[in-house]
């Protein structure tokens, strides 16, 4: 059973995970729902790749594996003392967000930070994307999507520390938020669209800042209650000027 990875260390930067333990599994008592050995077995794998994805996932969004560095599996493995094989499959995890990139006969590299052209490239997109999408969500919504977008919002958590650690739940916040609205759009082909840039991960491991958190929930709050209202001009609008903060007011200072 996996019973810790040590992920960030005191001074807010992660260090990466020195040590994954293992307890020996306890005899089955042979209840009923007792897993079987096979099934206990899957399980623990399951747990390993996960804590391993979840350890270098943290690692590149805090840039301690830099970005466009080489990625040695022998040796993140010889440091979580595991196998080679949750590493693999933790990288081909983190290969599918865009967040490492596996070059033939070289092996994996941390993906590059967002070039300026980029990041506007992919604001561009956005913005073509997501007003529409808000408004439409307007023009559907029901009582089922009213409930899911208002328990959505209940669930966000403002970051507790400037590092991925702290910004861990609201980047999930944002970016089922933001899919959640695409898929109230009832455009399935918009929901994949949106789903496929993997904005969020992008957009956070660029730059963390404190005050991003409660700036981020109010524009959500916003967007929540004029498309809960039923009222598209308020939603696309509201939208609109989130994207537009986010890009103007509190990301593209990075490249100046």
């Amino acid at each position: 059973m996996i019973t810790s990875v040590t992920l960030p260390n005191p001074t807010g930067w992660v260090k990466a995970a020195t040590r994954i333990r293992r307890e020996p599994m306890t005899e089955p008592t042979h209840l009923v729902g007792t897993p079987q050995p096979q099934d206990r077995r899957l399980l623990r794998r399951q747990m390993l790749a996960d804590d391993v994805y979840e350890a270098i996932k943290t690692m590149l969004m805090d840039h301690v594996i830099r970005p466009g560095a080489r990625i040695s599996i022998d040796g993140l493995a010889r440091e979580f003392q595991v196998s080679s094989t949750p590493v693999r499959e933790a990288l081909a995890r983190l290969e599918s967000e865009g967040l490492a990139v596996k070059e033939p006969l070289k092996g994996y590299r941390a993906t590059p930070l967002l070039s300026l052209a980029e990041f506007d490239d992919l604001y561009r997109f956005r913005q073509l994307l997501e007003p529409w999408a808000a408004r439409r969500a307007a023009e559907l919504i029901d009582a089922e999507g009213r409930a899911r977008l208002k328990a959505e919002l209940a669930n966000a958590v403002e970051p507790t520390s400037v590092d991925y650690a702290g910004y861990k739940s609201l980047t999930a916040h944002d970016n089922r938020f933001h899919l959640l609205i695409a898929a109230l759009s009832g455009s399935e082909q918009v929901r994949l669209a949106f789903e496929r840039t993997h904005c969020h991960l992008h957009i956070f491991r660029l730059h963390y800042d404190r005050d991003i958190g409660p700036e981020v929930l109010t524009e959500h709050r916003t967007l929540v209650e004029a498309i809960t209202s039923g009222d598209p001009t308020a939603a696309e609008s509201a939208m609109t000027q989130h994207i537009e903060n986010s890009m103007s007011h509190r990301l593209r200072r990075i490249y100046e």
